[in-house]
């Protein structure tokens, strides 16, 4: 009789524990076909040696900056981001556009605010927003100034400070050095395990933009719920997996993005941070 009233918790025991490896494994199953079934379609990567320059301003000639369009089109009325190439020295006279735009510093320093304002140099990393209707001048410095320009629909024009007026919208410029960084404990966006820090930019009604940096030899997830995300690596380099092909390597001014729910597997193998600029109607994982 006791080795039958001992063995029957052990059996039941046992019983346990392969059920909860079968859950398990089910489990995994599970989330191995969603990874799947999510990553098949709509992941879409632009290297920044595909990008193809173009005249910002073709009225400046050959003063004119250079624009290589990332998604969407200036010239039409979907909302666009493209990458600005100022020369060394390049300062702008006094204009205003007919759209506010955001920005941020890739590559060199960039100056943009009003025409009498002091000059403020502005690195890699920070960011700025310039205002419909209001005057201002962009400068560069540097061997090769790129920025990030994104605007909420086109066409993108250049227009004489005649016409300036104030819509009440104030610009803002931020400095690299003045961003505020959170952690997985102040976001429930990034996993508890993870050393991934983020920054929020800006948000309006339809969508948010983003700074997210990826620590050195960070591999992991980044899941979105939108119906849009739009990626720009602004400092760094990023190992990105797409589904069903060859492993990308993403440096400065590369892109990536995706349409309806997605799960976008990244690596930073290098040594240092990798910084990216989100924009996003939804909201984000990373694990």
């Amino acid at each position: 009789m006791n080795i039958r009233i001992t063995s029957i918790p052990v059996i039941f025991l046992l019983f346990i524990l392969a059920s909860c490896n079968q859950n398990e494994e089910k489990h995994i199953e599970f989330e191995n076909d969603r990874l799947e079934q999510i990553e098949n379609h709509t992941n879409k990567v632009v290297l920044s040696s595909e990008v193809k320059w173009e005249k910002l301003n073709p009225v400046r000639g050959d003063d004119s900056p250079q624009a290589g369009t990332i998604r969407g089109n200036r010239n039409g009325t979907k909302p666009t981001g493209f990458l600005a190439k100022f020369a060394d020295g390049f300062s702008s006279p006094p204009h205003i556009h007919n759209v506010t735009y955001r920005a941020v510093v890739i590559k060199g320093s960039i100056h943009n605010d009003d025409p009498n304002a002091s000059t403020m140099w502005m690195k890699p990393g920070s960011f700025w927003t310039q205002p419909i209707g209001e005057s201002h001048i962009t400068s560069a410095k540097g061997n090769e100034n790129i920025a990030l320009v994104e605007i909420d629909h086109g066409p993108y024009l250049v227009q004489p400070i005649e016409e300036a007026y104030d819509n009440g919208e104030r610009p803002v410029n931020i400095d690299a050095s003045n961003i505020v960084w959170l952690g997985s404990d102040k976001s429930t966006w990034i996993d508890s395990k993870s050393d991934v820090q983020l920054s929020f930019l800006w948000e309006n009604k339809q969508s948010r933009s983003i700074f997210i940096k990826f620590p050195a030899s960070y591999t992991g997830k980044l899941e979105s719920n939108g119906s849009a995300l739009h990626a720009v690596i602004i400092q760094g380099e990023l190992n990105y997996d797409m589904p069903k092909q060859k492993q990308k390597i993403l440096d400065a001014g590369s892109y990536f993005s995706s349409i309806d729910t997605a799960i976008h597997t990244i690596s930073n193998v290098t040594q240092q941070d990798v910084l990216v600029y989100i924009r996003t109607n939804g909201n984000i994982k990373i694990y």
